[in-house]
């Protein structure tokens, strides 16, 4: 029989990972000289830990719970929010916080030891300026507008709050085909070799491409779009070929796979957004007064 998803069944967040994120943090539980404070559900902490997975920085994986911010958190996070990143090697020790800070903190250490990038090269600035111009809009645009529908609880306003995401799914499609219109297909490349090196940085929108920026900024909130979104408002991502083959690539990759959790999690974690539940998290009031994410 099929769950009724009208109404709140009280269910609470988790606090721990399951599946294969569980058996990265057991991987990921020796002392390093950072340390990556966060919370099984939270997107934001999941594109960081994508990127410390693609990028090869050494990290011990350190599960909190946010919402009861203990002074550990504090320390590193003053709102108590995660990710944060502890760095050990200092005395006393140094912290970070804000996904896209610790983004690009972990782009420049990989650039001068593990030598990986999301990017495309310093050599190729226009390209980086369209991958960080289809990031400004995924932080702008779509994650708020994820929240929006989640959150919204009256039937009009929910439709046109899914309209609202519908939308800004569709302007990141039209800014990931710009790029790749501009950067590898303006003619005179002269063979595969010359195409592959044009289109390093712009992540898996292309065919035999590998994770990039944007994917990374992106991937937790399409992954939730497509359970937590369904699950409780009936929401059907974009269709087309390209952009389903996108996703496809997206969602096996090592580095996402690595990082997620079993859906039972994340639909038990998001019940309490979908039915607005008083004081949910800093995002959820934020959303609910009209104030830009914290």
């Amino acid at each position: 029989m099929p769950e009724n998803t009208k109404q709140d069944k009280g269910r609470a967040y988790h606090t721990k990972c399951t599946g294969a994120a569980l058996s990265t943090v057991a991987r990921q539980d020796k002392d390093e000289d950072i340390t990556l404070f966060g919370s099984c559900f939270c997107p934001f902490v999941q594109r960081v830990w994508i990127a410390f997975e693609y990028l090869g920085v050494p990290y011990k994986a350190y599960e909190v719970d946010p919402y009861k911010k203990p002074q550990e958190l504090l320390e590193v996070s003053p709102k108590g929010l995660v990710p944060g990143l502890r760095f050990n090697n200092y005395n006393p020790p140094r912290a970070l916080n804000e996904s896209t800070v610790i983004l690009e903190y972990l782009e420049d250490l990989a650039s001068g030891t593990t030598r990986r990038s999301l990017l495309p090269p310093t050599t190729n600035p226009y390209a980086r300026a369209l991958v960080k111009l289809q990031s400004d809009h995924v932080n702008r645009n779509l994650v708020p507008a994820f929240y929006r529908f989640l959150q919204a609880q009256d039937t009009e306003v929910q439709i046109t709050a899914g309209k609202e995401l519908h939308q800004a799914i569709e302007t990141l499609v039209g800014l990931l085909e710009r790029a790749e219109r501009e950067i590898i297909g303006g003619g005179g490349i002269s063979g595969d070799g010359e195409r592959q090196a044009l289109s390093k940085g712009l992540g898996l929108w292309i065919e035999g491409g590998d994770l990039g920026w944007t994917d990374v900024m992106v991937a937790p909130w399409l992954y939730r779009a497509r359970l937590v979104l369904k699950h409780y408002r009936g929401f059907e991502l974009p269709q087309g070929d390209k952009f389903t083959a996108w996703l496809d690539r997206l969602f096996t990759h090592l580095a996402v796979v690595a990082t997620c959790s079993t859906d039972d999690l994340y639909l038990d974690s998001y019940e309490r957004y979908a039915f607005n539940r008083p004081n949910t998290s800093q995002v959820a009031n934020a959303i609910n007064s009209g104030r830009g994410l914290p």
